[in-house]
């Protein structure tokens, strides 16, 4: 219960409570020491803290219950990347009072992770800890993002890290001080090291960082990830860090997002592949000038018989590179995931490409989302792709689905079907509307901004009527401004017949604005038939007082907790 309420009083202190100059000569925070400091608190806040749910588990993780870094998914957008550091301001003061509970960590000596992710104050002051870590000898993972790290940080980083002989993972992405300091940190791993995951994301290293890292990895043997995106500098010493990655014969996963690569750079990279064979992940998306690179080097991905993710997406690929990439990926014989994503010259080449995915049996997903792609490449797309493929060609960032009657005949399992911002599906539902009566596990369909005509929601309406979308949980057909109210009034005739549905989004476009027509009120009719329904987006949708009444009447009279998004 000690070290139960001990951890409580440091995760408190690690949260920065917001307390007053007044509050700390209170606490005699700047009289006593620190361990006083901490039994003084367990004593005043024994009998709330035993009621908390705490992040320590067994004694082996510790860690700050606010961002990681982590996407779902994959992944944070590049907006958000470039805001992080300035998420709220600095207070040099704040770094004082959470410190005072390092000592705590001379106590546990069996902690196996170690995450302060998302401190501004451990910036500055980590000697303090690299100082207890010879206590956790059995460290494996430790978790410094977005902690403004600086130079002096680091360089006690570096020396600490004999102290922790088991640390696995390491990683220190978005501290933008890190950059042209990096071998600080590299010069003190030895040869033994047991680093497998190294991740030194957005941390603006430089052409001299990217060849203190080649340098080190000729002692990272079991090293499996790293990751080194937005470091946009970093591409310039691509060849260097190629040269060294025979090193690392188990990496399994490569991202190199925004790195400033160019023409030239897939070329070093293609050399350094027959080194690894395990490799399952390659991410080289979002370097625009690394375009008509592959033509000459794509040759290399053939030997990539486990690879299983490949992201080229915004790489400007050409069409002779496409020429080569289409004899190519169809020999991955594991890959799962294909984004080939805002490439507009994929759109030319796609039919080819398309026609020889039938020969990848794992594919899951293959994103090709604004790739300029036509009426004729989605026909193609949809014939010749495999078993249980994801399609995407969304503009959007989440997953997107797409292909015709003739490939969902072979996907009984899919879930999720999103034919977002393709304008060429409006008018051509029916063609998937067939293909849909086999996809009996759908539960997700999202049409929004489609270009979608009242056909097409009559038979949508008549495919639910005819219970092909029992399943169907979500739905969403905003931003379908073409569709007339007599399209509306239609598909609501058959809404009672989605038993399952949650969620419905009918809003506009946000530069429009139109009345309801009489379909509003059989649409509140509907919904209180609707018994797991709990959300219908309705925005820019002009409604009458009285039904504005109805609406906000509408879970009084149902006994119901539906929100309207209006």
């Amino acid at each position: 219960m000690l070290l139960k309420t001990v951890l409580t009083m440091f995760a408190n202190l690690l949260k920065g409570a917001n307390w007053s100059s007044q509050d700390r000569c209170e606490e005699g925070i700047l009289k006593r020491s620190p361990f006083q400091l901490i039994m003084n608190q367990i004593k005043r806040k024994k009998s709330s803290v035993e009621k908390e749910k705490h992040q320590c588990s067994s004694g082996t993780r510790f860690f700050r219950g606010l961002h990681t870094g982590k996407s779902d998914g994959g992944s944070k957008g590049e907006s958000e990347r470039a805001e992080i550091d300035n998420s709220r301001p600095y207070n040099q003061n704040e770094k004082q009072a959470p410190w005072v509970a390092v000592p705590v960590l001379s106590f546990l000596p069996e902690l196996e992770e170690l995450n302060l992710s998302w401190n501004d104050f451990v910036g500055g002051a980590l000697k303090l800890l690299a100082l207890r870590l010879h206590h956790m000898s059995k460290l494996k993972i430790l978790q410094l993002n977005n902690c403004r790290l600086t130079a002096e940080d680091v360089t006690s980083l570096g020396e600490a890290l004999e102290t922790i002989p088991h640390l696995e993972e390491l990683d220190l992405s978005w501290n933008n001080n890190i950059g042209g300091k990096l071998s600080l940190l590299t010069k003190r791993f030895q040869t033994g090291c047991k680093i497998k995951i190294l991740k030194f994301t957005d941390c603006s290293l430089t052409t001299k960082d990217g060849e203190s890292l080649a340098e080190v990895l000729n002692v990272l043997h079991d090293l499996e990830v790293l990751d080194i995106s937005f470091n946009r500098n970093i591409g310039c010493s691509l060849k260097s860090i190629a040269q060294e990655l025979k090193n690392v014969p188990v990496l399994k996963e490569l991202n190199l997002h925004m790195c400033g690569l160019k023409k030239d750079s897939f070329q070093y990279l293609g050399t350094a592949f027959q080194y690894l064979p395990e490799l399952n992940k390659l991410d080289l998306s979002c370097n625009k000038e690394i375009g008509g690179g592959f033509k000459d080097s794509a040759t290399h991905l053939a030997s990539f018989k486990d690879l299983e993710v490949l992201d080229l997406h915004r790489c400007c690929v050409t069409e002779e590179d496409m020429v080569v990439l289409t004899q190519v990926i169809p020999l991955l014989s594991s890959l799962q995931e294909l984004n080939l994503s805002s490439n507009k010259n994929i759109g030319v080449s796609s039919n080819y490409l398309f026609s020889r995915l039938r020969f990848l049996p794992k594919l899951k997903s293959v994103v090709v989302s604004s790739c300029s792609l036509g009426e004729e490449s989605f026909a193609s797309l949809g014939e010749y792709m495999s078993t249980k493929a994801t399609i995407s060609v969304s503009k959007q960032k989440f997953l997107v689905l797409i292909f015709s009657a003739e490939t969902a005949l072979h996907l009984p399992e899919l879930e999720i079907l999103d034919l977002s911002w393709n304008k060429c599906v409006g008018g051509n539902l029916k063609l998937l509307l067939e293909a849909l009566k086999l996809a009996t596990e759908i539960r997700t369909l999202r049409l929004s901004s489609c270009n979608l005509v009242a056909e097409d929601l009559t038979l949508l309406a008549l495919e639910a009527q005819g219970g092909h979308l029992a399943k169907l949980q979500k739905l969403d057909l905003s931003y379908n401004d073409t569709v007339s109210d007599e399209g509306w009034a239609t598909f609501f005739q058959g809404l009672t017949a989605l038993k399952e549905l949650s969620e419905l989004d009918v809003s506009l476009r946000p530069s429009s604005c139109r009345d309801c027509g009489m379909w509003f009120s059989k649409l509140l009719t509907d919904l209180s038939k609707l018994p797991a329904f709990t959300e219908i987006g309705m925005q820019r949708w002009a409604l009458l007082e009285s039904q504005q009444r109805q609406m906000e009447s509408f879970n009084q009279n149902t006994k119901r907790n539906v929100h309207f998004d209006y």
